[in-house]
């Protein structure tokens, strides 16, 4: 990654970030109840715009600093694999964060350590996908199972 591209990332995500914590409640309700939201004041279609600009913006800026399969993945690996664990939407959130924080992190420990590909991005997230798929608390297959062995009255 050089720095242009760096900077590019930096600046994006200060965008991104100021911006989701001004509109994180209309944006939410329009998420969940958009007819609700368009009842109350109207501006539902507004809210779901400046995110579509600020998903866009952070593409852009990946497709320049890591390629398109890394960014387009760690875009939707880590939000998928936290809706295995967690119910609550802020819940999905925070852990989302914390999953594409550590995926970032092995990007930059992992080469060092044991001389792996550079794309350790995506399988650091693509691993914690698929333990998330057997052994998450909200979706995973085991949780699925035990609950479903525990209902059956014979």
């Amino acid at each position: 990654m050089d720095l242009p591209a760096l900077t590019l990332v930096a600046a994006v995500a200060s965008i991104t970030i100021v911006t989701l914590a001004v509109i994180y409640r209309p944006l939410l309700l329009e998420s969940i109840d958009p007819l609700f939201l368009k009842a109350v004041n109207g501006k539902g279609g507004l809210w779901h715009l400046i995110f579509l600009v600020l998903v866009v913006m952070n593409l852009v800026s990946g497709f320049q600093a890591l390629g398109t399969l890394m960014a387009v993945g760690l875009m939707m690996i880590p939000a998928i694999t936290a809706r295995l664990w967690v119910r609550g939407m802020g819940g999905q959130i925070l852990l989302a964060v914390l999953f594409a924080s550590c995926a970032g992190c092995s990007d930059c420990c992992f080469p060092i350590m044991w001389k792996s590909p550079p794309p350790s991005i995506i399988l650091f997230c693509g691993g914690w996908y698929a333990f998330s798929v057997l052994f998450g608390s909200e979706g995973g297959l085991l949780a699925k199972w035990l609950r479903g062995s525990r209902h059956k009255t014979f």
